[in-house]
């Protein structure tokens, strides 16, 4: 285990989730089923292997990234963020942090202590240019989330590309007091992952995951003011594996550092403990062109902003064709809404 991912404890295969409920109410619909999901509070799992977090410099390549996040699920980046384009996002985004109220959607998810603002592309262009738009993360994105499928059209057989899109945008504020471990979850539930537990990830790397998520830190991040923990290699598993506490690490940061994580990790928000620290952390995550984002970019991004965007930006937001006819308005591309000239804007695959 590197030194800046401390763990919570030992792996107690005998005890290993007893502690987690078997479901009570059967959907004959659901999507993975009942009885696979009753199965799997069963089963006593092998001890999770201890895996060293990866560090990478911002000159890493993108295979390298890659290969980490393959073997790991996630890794550090150190450095990535200038520390003026952080000072500029924090900037842009305090006032609404500190217009917002306490998370009230349910009891258990957000500490009433912690404060979130959303729609970075439409409140903060460094954030839009620096933070959405790394070249490291956006190459390693397109690696992971591109799909590409052959369909017939007639006598002849062509090839469709869909690049990965925006999915969310977020600023957390962590702050002392009222505090608690945010639940262990993973972010792909959204999109209805199904996945089976292999050993080794698969071949090409574009085939298992609904998305990426990328975490900034905008103050230090330490295991005292509410790390973000994950579960090292739960990418490989089965969907239905409950996560264990025990087998969670901290990914503690200092301000510029980035931590990239697969959607398929086991992952949550750490109590702050302290009495006088924020934990400031800005994150994004990309999905698939051909899903549904969590975070609509269309409505929560005003046309006027996204309008003064360059182009690779608004095309990440969505305003892009999914190939081969996935998001057409009057059989034209969407950026017609941002530019009536625009045309097809092809990809460049």
């Amino acid at each position: 285990m590197s030194p800046t991912a401390t763990t919570n404890g030992t792996v107690d295969s005998d005890t290993k989730n007893h502690n987690i409920a078997p479901p009570t109410v059967k959907y004959g619909d659901v999507h993975i089923s009942f009885d696979k999901l009753r199965q799997a509070h069963s089963i006593t799992y092998p001890p999770r292997p201890r895996l060293e977090v990866p560090e990478y410099a911002p000159s890493a390549s993108p295979g390298e990234v890659v290969e980490g996040l393959k073997r790991v699920g996630g890794v550090i980046v150190r450095g990535i963020l200038s520390q003026e384009a952080i000072a500029q996002m924090e900037i842009d985004m305090r006032p609404y942090l500190e217009a917002d109220v306490p998370w009230t959607a349910s009891n258990d998810f957000f500490p009433p202590s912690t404060r979130r603002a959303f729609g970075l592309i439409g409140k903060s262009r460094t954030a839009a240019l620096e933070l959405i738009g790394n070249d490291l993360y956006q190459a390693v994105c397109e690696q992971f989330l591109t799909s590409k499928a052959y369909a017939w059209y007639g006598d002849r057989n062509e090839v469709g590309v869909s690049p990965p899109q925006v999915n969310n945008t977020i600023v957390f504020s962590v702050r002392p007091g009222d505090s608690f471990d945010q639940p262990l979850h993973r972010d792909d539930d959204i999109h209805y992952a199904n996945r089976l537990r292999v050993n080794k990830y698969p071949e090409p790397p574009n085939s298992r995951e609904y998305g990426i998520g990328f975490f900034v830190a905008g103050t230090k991040t330490t295991k005292a003011n509410g790390a973000t923990r994950f579960i090292p290699g739960s990418h490989l598993e089965d969907t239905t594996q409950p996560p264990d506490e025990k087998d969670a690490v901290y990914a503690e940061l200092n301000p510029g550092d980035g931590f990239i994580m697969l959607s398929s990790c086991y992952h949550g928000g750490s109590k702050n403990t302290t009495t006088d620290e924020e934990r400031l952390v800005f994150s994004c995550f990309m999905t698939r062109g051909y899903l549904r984002q969590e975070e609509n970019q269309y409505l929560c991004v005003p046309l006027d902003v996204a309008r003064s965007l360059p182009l690779r930006i608004q095309k990440l937001m969505g305003y892009a064709v999914s190939e081969p006819m996935l998001g057409w308005v009057d059989f034209r591309d969407p950026r017609v809404v941002l530019d009536p000239k625009a045309g097809r804007v092809g990809h460049k695959y």
